[in-house]
């Protein structure tokens, strides 16, 4: 009977689809390592090439002109992304949840999952750098939460995978409208139409977004007790991908 290989679960707010393919790739390496070592083993010594080597002329002149933080987006990156955030909206408060200094780390981030033990430990794994959060209220009901989600990204490509988890959970609650963000390789935008309701709460309706660019994944959480229109969505998401 074949081995059953179990499916990996994906979490709230980022899925787990790693593990397996990590697992692979590290069988892969393994076997690959020890048939080159049988072939080599089997082979013929074979002549190393003389030590002697021409010298190479080097270049007179100047260097090139370091790239500028607008032709380099590592130069963006890779300071103090708080500054890449969008800014409050005039008139809006700020949002009582947030830490003191924009930042969270990665036992702060790891609580926003439903199981924030598991999350910690992949996060971890996945090379987690930094979260740089913003966020707002506007009135007494109209909420906004953006993150910027940065990996070190020296294994494989967590942003990448994090925004796919997201649009994962998104598109899977009943109700759900989306669309493509432009300027994006596949961010999208989802207005969530059927409100959460509890006894004794006003309803709550919901939009997020979820993209990534290089090393950053976007997310982009809207709350409301009234419907949220794709125009207020849309419109965060393409300003705060645009700013990266």
């Amino acid at each position: 009977m074949p081995e059953v290989v179990p499916v990996p679960v994906r979490r709230r707010r980022r899925g787990r689809t790693t593990l397996l393919i990590a697992a692979a790739a590290v069988l892969g390496l393994g076997a690959g390592t020890c048939a080159g070592f049988l072939i080599q083993a089997d082979r013929e010594p074979t002549k190393l090439p003389s030590l002697s080597q021409p010298v190479l002329t080097q270049a007179k002149g100047e260097g090139p002109e370091p790239l500028s933080a607008a032709q380099d987006r590592q130069v963006k990156t890779d300071g103090d992304l708080r500054k890449l955030l969008l800014a409050k909206p005039k008139g809006a408060k700020e949002a009582d949840w947030l830490t003191g200094d924009g930042w969270m780390d990665i036992a702060e981030y790891a609580d926003m999952f439903e199981k924030p033990d598991g999350a910690f430990e992949e996060l971890a794994g996945e090379e987690f750098r930094r979260v740089a959060e913003t966020g707002w209220s506007v009135g007494s009901t109209y909420t906004v939460d953006i993150r910027l989600v940065q990996y070190r990204q020296e294994e494989y490509l967590a942003a990448a995978e994090a925004a796919d988890d997201g649009h994962y959970w998104a598109q899977d609650e009943e109700g759900t409208d989306s669309w493509a963000i432009p300027g994006t390789r596949d961010g999208m935008a989802y207005v969530h139409t059927k409100a959460d309701t509890e006894p004794g709460y006003l309803p709550l309706y919901g939009a997020e977004a979820h993209a990534y660019r290089g090393d950053i994944a976007v997310e982009i959480w809207v709350y409301d007790t009234k419907p949220i229109s794709k125009a207020k969505i849309m419109d965060l998401a393409e300003r705060q991908v645009g700013r990266l």
